[in-house]
């Protein structure tokens, strides 16, 4: 066991110092599973699918269940809340009773000021002569789910901005050593295509309208994650983003029509 995990922190490390040295751009990935490439869309970057899957090989045998699992059906897409609905649920339903937990990291600062040894420049004491502590220094960030070393975050309808929270949640717990790679989930834009075809009843209108309303280009969506994963907001943490496609929605097929809708003959 000791052995198993000593390779896969040498593996990591290895991974991550390739990445800091070639600057590895963005790229669509391919899982090389059919039912896991047709219901979604990959993008790694820092070298994050290799590190999950070479060093973390449980964390990923669980985070493929997850996605295999996951079904979502055309009235879970008409309920409003955001993250909030019965989406995010079935990933706490998959990922709960394997470990996964939802964390929460503060640290206080400690800095030690060491004076120079006298006549001796460039060597100093090792007993500080004065020590401060910034309580609080980091606080307040949040992961979805966390389990060994890999973070997990599920932005279904949420406004876009959550991402830059989500990423500098990710970079901090990699700074501060707490984690090696995070993944992010959210829906790919062609989804739209489905939104423009489900109805639910407009309450202040008083009339059934397409839910693609309700999903709109300031919401949490791939490519809203992507173009902050481009300028590198992630830092040096590596991140899987993973973009849920049509096939994850279970009753819905190209030709659908909703009951619901008006122009119906």
């Amino acid at each position: 066991m000791v052995g198993a995990m000593g390779c896969a922190l040498f593996l990591e490390k290895k991974l991550r110092k390739k990445a800091e040295w070639d600057g590895e751009n963005m790229s669509i990935v391919k899982i090389n599973e059919p039912v896991l490439d047709a219901k979604f869309e990959f993008h790694s970057y820092n070298h994050a699918l290799e590190i999950i899957t070479n060093a973390f090989p449980q964390e990923w045998y669980d985070l493929k269940y997850c996605l295999r699992k996951l079904e979502i059906t055309t009235n879970d897409l008409r309920e409003a809340g955001g993250n909030e609905t019965k989406i995010p649920k079935k990933f706490d339903d998959a990922l709960y009773p394997l470990g996964w937990r939802e964390i929460r990291i503060s640290g206080d600062l400690h800095i030690q000021k060491y004076p120079r040894r006298a006549g001796q420049r460039g060597r100093f004491s090792s007993v500080p002569f004065e020590e401060n502590v910034l309580e609080g220094y980091i606080d307040g960030h949040n992961i979805d789910f966390l389990k060994n070393r890999v973070a997990f975050d599920l932005e279904w309808n949420s406004k876009d901005q959550t991402f830059d929270r989500d990423l500098l949640a990710m970079r901090t717990y990699y700074d501060c050593d707490v984690v090696s790679a995070g993944i992010i989930v959210t829906r790919t834009q062609e989804l739209n295509d489905i939104f423009k075809t489900v109805y639910d009843f407009d309450n202040r209108d008083r009339q059934w309208k397409p839910i693609v309303r309700k999903y709109g280009a300031s919401t949490t969506w791939l490519g809203k994650l992507i173009s902050r994963l481009d300028s590198r907001r992630n830092g040096g943490c590596p991140i899987l983003a993973v973009g849920i496609k049509k096939k994850c929605i279970s009753d819905w097929h190209e030709g659908y029509i909703d009951a619901n809708n008006p122009n119906n003959g």
